[in-house]
């Protein structure tokens, strides 16, 4: 499996050299794993008279009856035709022509396959997989034969998706099952009716029959599944057994006090759930490593706030890290609010407090005076040190890279509980993919009196009729988000856009009957800071913005969330910008502008926005629309990199191979039962779980 791919027959140093350029194939192994994408009846002839538009690949073999190379340079195209007893067809070639010239020969018969096209009523295959009668007979046909995908430069050299389909092909004459390890338990095997993996491999690239194919296929995605969870949930009991934490035994007169007396508003179900799950794992002595999801006013913050009371109760500080100065100014201000009547101090150090005040800070941190502790990534620099932190909360943590938020473990002899909080809302199958070794909290239960946001669709035509709109919310007193694109290819096309959006908002609203802040990425921090500061005192009525505005602004006065050109956003970036409204009592709206025209993918996306405020139900949406892809922000865990099963599309086969997964180390945790042997092997000897494994 290891023998380098230039020693397999049919390869040589030129062809491996191409391999592994073009498609990362260095080993036998590599070609083993390199599936097709899709597989298609060749044993079919089509007469070429039969060839009809409403087919997508066909073969057909007939006799080469002319060729020639048309154009120059970059319009040079080779035009051939071969003809059966029923018609004539053109094959068409735009790159690696003098190849293709070489191998072809006018008067001989051909059987060629592709994907056909039509021009004036005429079929033509362009870049068909082309080869001789003699050729075809040889090739070792199975009922369904693979199509693999290849690169031009590839092609250009013979390597199409039949040339790959032949090495395999010689592959599996070299390859024996013994070389082929079984990874799963037989009892998994057998209960499930998995096909075991020989058979899988060899079905997947060259099967019978349909019912064949789907069998190897998900015997594959099950593996990798279930060897997915079971690396998350060894890394998450190994936490639970070894890592030491901090105990928390009591829940006492600060938590007590704040809840019957100063707490401003009933808890949620949801929350109280959640906040007896953090309890539990605080009270067990081991270390909480848990994700915090909840939607936009969900109600994580008050939740927060009260796991860091426990925390004081039993001795110890608290810190929360937000991703901008803005949020957490406005932690630090409610909490301070919250806590007016109660003794406990609060501090806030971000990268503008100033050095006297810093020093302060730092001193009465480490003397244990200051007991909650809100910044920025200034938290986490060497200086700021604890007398004996105890709970450490990571807010948005998507906005943190894993290296950063590992400093805070270091912060305390015992790392301190970690609670991490996202209102991006993940997709329950990517949280057990790509969180899988944290303890997982929702709250999937909005607060009593949110008004839901009314979403709207408008054309840009309608534009003057929405200005209208914002004018009349205007002389209500209410406020107006205007937020455009991100293009983060370039910056200065993304500041152009900006401006000239800006100049457009100016035109209709003109000063000094209405007073517009702008933010964007290239200003400064303190104008930044200015500018949003008078959009959050009512100073301005309009903010003009792009999407630094997602998150941490709490204005419960703007009710109307203007988002231009919104064909151009994922859905849950949608979902989150519109949570900026709608904060407050006042009926709050959200109208997505597009261009006149836009593609279908957007137009589903916008029809999802205006029907469902449920950010759970707009994230699995996403994630089926977009794929996985950087959903899970900077995690970067490689916990996505599957061959074959795709998390939105086998929610199923991920919940079995969970289940399993689970239900397996409950039994033997450390996999010492003969049985678990082989599974126990492939696990060491990959060596899975990185540095960061049990990092927050």
């Amino acid at each position: 499996m290891s023998n380098p791919i230039e020693y397999l027959k049919g390869v040589g140093p030129l062809r491996a050299d191409m391999l592994k350029k073009e498609l990362q194939i260095f080993t036998f192994e590599d070609l083993l794993y390199y599936f097709p994408f899709k597989h298609i009846d060749k044993t079919k002839i089509s007469p070429i008279a039969a060839v009809v538009p409403s087919m997508d690949f066909v073969q057909v073999r007939g006799r080469l009856i002319s060729m020639e190379v048309i154009g120059e340079k970059r319009s040079r195209r080779l035009v051939a035709y071969l003809r059966d007893g029923s018609g004539m067809i053109e094959l068409t070639w735009f790159q690696g022509i003098n190849w293709v010239q070489k191998i072809l020969h006018v008067g001989i018969d051909y059987v060629a396959f592709g994907r056909v096209s039509f021009f004036l009523g005429k079929p033509q295959l362009s870049h068909p997989e082309i080869e001789t009668l003699k050729e075809s007979n040889e090739s070792g046909k199975s009922f369904l034969e693979p199509i693999y995908s290849v690169t031009e430069k590839l092609k250009a050299r013979g390597l199409n998706g039949k040339a790959i389909g032949k090495l395999l092909y010689q592959l599996f004459l070299v390859l024996e099952e013994k070389e082929i390890p079984e990874n799963l338990p037989a009892f998994i095997i057998q209960q499930d009716k998995l096909s075991s993996k020989w058979l899988a491999l060899q079905q997947i690239h060259f099967p019978q029959n349909q019912q064949q194919y789907e069998s190897a296929v998900r015997r594959l995605k099950f593996e990798e599944l279930f060897l997915s969870q079971l690396r998350w949930s060894m890394m998450r009991a190994a936490r639970h057994r070894f890592m030491k934490g901090i105990l928390f035994s009591k829940v006492g007169s600060t938590f007590n006090n704040f809840f019957h007396q100063y707490l401003p508003f009933p808890l949620t179900n949801a929350q109280k759930r959640v906040l007896k799950e953090i309890r539990q794992d605080m009270g067990s002595g081991t270390q909480m490593n848990r994700l915090l999801q909840g939607d936009v006013g969900s109600g994580k913050t008050i939740v927060a706030l009260m796991t860091m009371l426990i925390a004081i109760d039993n001795g110890y500080q608290s810190c929360i890290m937000a991703p901008t100065e803005i949020l957490a100014n406005q932690h630090f201000d409610q909490f301070s609010s919250l806590l007016s009547s109660l003794d406990i101090e609060v501090a806030l150090l971000t990268g503008s407090t100033k050095a006297a005040e810093r020093k302060a800070i730092l001193k009465k941190l480490q003397e244990g005076e200051i007991k909650i502790l809100v910044g920025t990534h200034a938290l986490i620099e060497d200086v700021v040190q604890f007398k004996s932190l105890g709970l450490a909360v990571v807010d948005e943590q998507h906005k943190f890279g894993v290296a950063q938020r590992a400093k805070l473990w270091k912060k305390n002899i015992i790392p301190p509980h970690m609670l991490v909080m996202t209102a991006t809302p993940i997709p329950r199958t990517l949280a057990m993919t790509a969180y899988g070794d944290l303890d997982y909290s929702a709250i999937d239960e909005l607060p009593p009196g949110r008004t839901p946001v009314t979403t709207v669709h408008r054309l840009d035509d309608a534009r003057p009729q929405v200005m209208d709109f914002i004018k009349s919310e205007i002389v209500k007193g209410r406020q107006i988000y205007f937020i455009f694109p991100l293009i983060e290819e370039s910056e200065k096309l993304q500041y152009e856009d900006l401006m000239r959006g800006y100049e457009n908002v100016k035109a209709w609203f003109p000063e000094p009957q209405y007073w517009i802040s702008m933010v964007h990425g290239r200003m400064p921090a303190d104008q930044k800071e200015i500018n949003m500061q008078r959009f959050v005192k009512g100073e301005t009525h309009i903010m003009v913005s792009t999407t630094v505005i997602e998150v941490g602004v709490n204005v419960p006065n703007a009710t109307v969330m203007i988002i231009e050109s919104s064909e151009k956003f994922g859905l849950s970036q949608l979902h989150q910008l519109r949570g900026r409204v709608g904060r407050g009592s006042e009926k709050s709206y959200c109208i997505l502008l597009t261009a006149n025209n836009i593609g279908k993918d957007a137009k589903e996306r916008i029809s999802i926005m205006c029907k469902s405020t449920d950010g759970f139900k707009i994230a699995e949406k996403d994630l089926e629309l977009r794929g996985p892809g950087d959903i899970q922000g900077t995690r970067q865990s490689g916990a996505l990199n599957f061959r074959l099963a795709d998390i939105a599309q086998d929610r199923e086969i991920l919940e079995k191979a969970k289940k399993i997964a689970d239900q397996l180390l409950i039994s033997d945790p450390d996999l010492n039962h003969p049985a678990h042997a082989s599974l126990k092997h492939h696990l060491q000897s990959e060596n899975s779980g990185t540095v960061w494994g049990k990092i927050s």
